[in-house]
């Protein structure tokens, strides 16, 4: 991923008080720095590494906070809202990609029509 194809877009998520999830450069340096590679974070989370998750969602919330720390975000999940942040996060993160060369842009999933 080149650093010119980093998408900055926000995504609102309910926590403490409204935030906002962001992964810009920084947080794309701080994953690095944690995990060593964005494909071992993404790995991490597809997994359902808890820590990996809290580490993500505090990466995504730097851009508000440069002193929030992993643990006080984590005090901010609870197992209500956990399920609804890994799909914000993983909005997010997808968003902030490039999108693929002669890809079709992503769709959001539509329910099927009942008639």
């Amino acid at each position: 991923m080149a650093l010119h194809d980093i998408r900055e877009v926000r995504i609102p998520i309910e926590l403490d008080k409204p935030r906002t999830l962001l992964f810009d450069l920084n947080a794309f340096a701080e994953l690095e720095e944690r995990f060593g590679s964005m494909d071992k974070a993404f790995d991490a989370m597809q997994k359902g590494s808890l820590k990996a998750a809290r580490t993500l969602l505090w990466a995504g919330l730097l851009h508000e906070d440069a002193k929030l720390t992993e643990r006080a975000v984590g005090s901010m999940v609870t197992l209500g809202n956990l399920e609804a942040l890994m799909e914000s996060i993983t909005q997010a993160l997808m968003n902030a990609m490039p999108a693929e060369t002669g890809a079709a842009p992503a769709q959001e999933a539509v329910a099927a029509d009942p008639r």
